[in-house]
């Protein structure tokens, strides 16, 4: 069943952001009120992966004021090849350059009830050390983590962000 837009109206809108309200029509007749959030730009994050061991930042989040640990990701530049800009967000945040091939590991959408962000995930079997992270407000520490702890790292919520789940999952399926 698809739901109908009937008019939707700007709450706040920056370079970053745009906040709508949206009257939406139910396929029973009813309307909402829905908020729909747009974000300006994709992200490309890039999980690399040498010796069953994966390339992660440790890092707070201050929105929910958390820590834990991520693949690197960021957004696209306008016109970048999605490849590009993850291969180039994890040299930024890790000073690790990922060695070709980069290979699309997934597109995802982490909410699609609420918001457009869109993100696309690569995997690279290996990377060179060239140098402390560019970025290094990104992130506490780098480390190579091992796949087989995994697991444990998400039951113990030190991995909670979607697309890092998601995209470890698959890179564990034999």
């Amino acid at each position: 069943m698809r739901w109908k837009v009937n008019s939707e109206r700007t709450l706040y809108r920056d370079q970053w952001v745009h906040v709508a309200s949206a009257d939406v029509e139910l396929p029973d007749g009813r309307h909402l009120d829905h908020r729909i959030i747009r974000t300006a730009a994709p992200g490309a994050g890039l999980a690399i992966i040498t010796d069953a061991r994966v390339l992660l930042i440790w890092r707070h989040r201050f929105i929910t004021d958390t820590w834990g640990w991520e693949i690197p990701q960021g957004s696209i530049r306008n016109g970048e090849d999605p490849a590009i800009a993850a291969a180039r967000e994890a040299e930024e945040e890790t000073g690790w350059r990922a060695q070709a091939p980069i290979i699309p590991l997934l597109y995802t959408q982490p909410s699609p009830g609420l918001l457009t962000s869109e993100h696309h995930i690569y995997t690279a079997k290996d990377a060179e050390y060239i140098g402390c992270p560019k970025d290094q407000h990104e992130s506490q520490k780098v480390a190579w983590v091992p796949l087989a702890d995994v697991p444990q790292l998400i039951a113990k919520r030190d991995i909670v962000a979607g697309s890092t789940i998601a995209a470890l999952c698959l890179l564990m399926i034999p």
